[in-house]
């Protein structure tokens, strides 16, 4: 399937245990930095970031690469802001 004249790519469970993993390792790094200089972070922050680093993570193994063009970074930033607009949604359904 093409958006944008990218190609995107099917990955397989294993690609996406990878990227799960990695983004929580990334995410306990951010909480961890925040934490030694003393941030503040809340609850519903913490679950936007995390969602955030796993999309950072998962949308490379789409065959979405920033590095690669226009379409690439902004089929990125389009898909991230899609997935916290529902994220944002979700919390104010449920608060």
């Amino acid at each position: 399937m093409k958006i944008l004249g990218v190609q995107l790519r099917k990955p397989s469970f294993n690609e996406v245990t990878a990227s799960a993993v990695m983004a929580s390792g990334l995410w306990l790094l951010y909480v961890a930095a925040l934490h030694a200089t003393g941030g503040v972070f809340e609850p519903i922050n913490a679950g936007a970031t995390l969602l955030v680093i796993f999309w950072g993570c998962v949308c490379v193994r789409l065959g979405i690469h920033v590095g690669r063009g226009l379409p690439h970074l902004a089929l990125n930033v389009g898909l991230g802001a899609a997935l916290l607009g529902v994220y944002q949604v979700l919390i104010t359904l449920f608060n």
